[in-house]
């Protein structure tokens, strides 16, 4: 969103002045994670003059990358591993890529980014490195004693990481935001709030219900911090009340995480007849028009693009009343929500927007008119070049 009295930023035609001549490096685990969340704003960057360099992984979308106009660096690294000679070969390839590019802006897709890179920009001299923080990990969401342990151990590498003038954080929730402040990661000033990574309304249109049994759909990895078990602990309460309901889960096991629920448990359940299941899918929106409910039982999100996408489609969506979600649903209106870790209180929502098409109608255009209000891709986009160029500008009078 460009702010007022910046008009003097850009040029008539030419898109904004500061990226003329600029580089910019997107540090990112994974090359699909690239395409599905950062590829707009790389786009527009490049578009209006910057030289964009994308750092990954690359599996399976390199040349689609490449095809963007972008310089693709290929790093030997993944979400996780515990193979320390390949992290010490990423974080070398790494800060040897800072100091030999010597951007202007290096972007950090994530947690595992922000502190492999975060420590490599200080010790490299990078001026600015901007922070893309979708959630804080799993640290931050355990009860396990051990979490506590590792939440410790994450903020102070992260102060050190982060401990240069030019470090920055974009969050999408304000909790997130409230988090890094009081943790004393980052000053309110380096703090920016960008909900979500934008949705395509254009390819995420409103679609009448499709017949037959309803549908509630979660998308995503299959982790225990999602709220699947939970999920699945409804899908069994409403079986027993005899509500007629499908529960599908679309996605898979994430073996990278240490949260990652079993490939014979999921199929247990599948078995058991609670739950049918679909493989990922890259346009998940033919996923959303089979639909008739999104739910995603979280028990902590940065700002949840499965629920935008869904709404964007016209579908309600059942969520827990937590950071990140309640960010996009709002009770009674385009949603519902219900306390984290509550099976009981979500299969009452699910049977209720199971039992009334005209509550799923109206919430869903609710939510359709939202996603174009707030949450659109362009908007994102927009929000995102202006903390590029307030980063640029403050790195210069530095």
């Amino acid at each position: 969103m460009r702010s007022a009295g910046r008009e003097d930023d850009r040029g008539p035609d030419t898109g904004p002045r500061w990226a003329r001549g600029r580089k910019i490096v997107f540090l990112v685990t994974e090359d699909w994670y690239f395409c599905s969340h950062r590829l707009p704003i790389a786009r527009a960057a490049h578009a209006a003059g910057a030289d964009v360099i994308v750092a990954t992984r690359v599996d399976a979308h390199g040349a689609r990358i490449e095809a963007g106009g972008f310089r693709l660096v290929p790093l030997p690294w993944r979400r996780r591993t515990t193979n320390p000679w390949r992290e010490t070969r990423a974080f070398f390839a790494i800060f040897r890529l800072y100091r030999r590019e010597r951007p202007d802006i290096i972007h950090h897709v994530a947690l595992k980014p922000a502190v492999y890179g975060g420590i490599a920009a200080r010790l490299a001299r990078a001026p600015v490195q901007v922070n893309a923080i979708a959630g804080l990990g799993f640290t931050e969401v355990s009860r396990a004693p051990h979490a506590r342990v590792l939440r410790r151990v994450m903020r102070a590498v992260l102060r050190f990481a982060w401990g240069g003038r030019g470090a920055h954080a974009i969050v999408q929730n304000p909790d997130d935001a409230d988090v890094l402040v009081a943790a004393r990661l980052l000053d309110r000033a380096h703090v920016h709030l960008i909900r979500g990574s934008g949705v395509d309304v254009d390819r995420f249109r409103p679609a009448p219900e499709p017949g037959g049994r309803p549908v509630a759909v979660y998308t995503g990895r299959f982790i225990a911090s999602k709220g699947i078990r939970e999920l699945v602990a409804a899908a069994r309460l409403l079986r027993a009340r005899g509500v007629d309901l499908e529960v599908r889960l679309v996605g898979e096991p994430d073996p990278d995480n240490p949260e990652s629920i079993a490939e014979r448990e999921v199929r247990g359940w599948e078995a058991e007849g609670l739950i049918t299941r679909q493989p990922w899918v890259d346009d998940v929106a033919p996923v959303w028009r089979d639909a008739h409910i999104a739910v995603l039982p979280s028990y902590r999100e940065g700002l949840p693009k499965a629920l935008l996408e869904a709404a964007a489609c016209g579908r309600p969506a059942v969520a827990c009343d937590v950071p990140g979600c309640r960010e996009v649903v709002t009770d009674g209106e385009n949603g519902l929500l219900v306390p984290a870790r509550d099976a009981p209180a979500l299969a009452d929502a699910l049977a209720r927007l199971a039992a009334d098409p005209d509550l799923r109608r109206r919430m869903g255009e609710s939510g359709r008119a939202r996603v174009e209000r707030e949450f659109s891709e362009g908007r994102i986009v927009d929000e995102t070049m202006d903390v590029y160029r307030r980063v640029i500008a403050e790195a210069g009078r530095g």
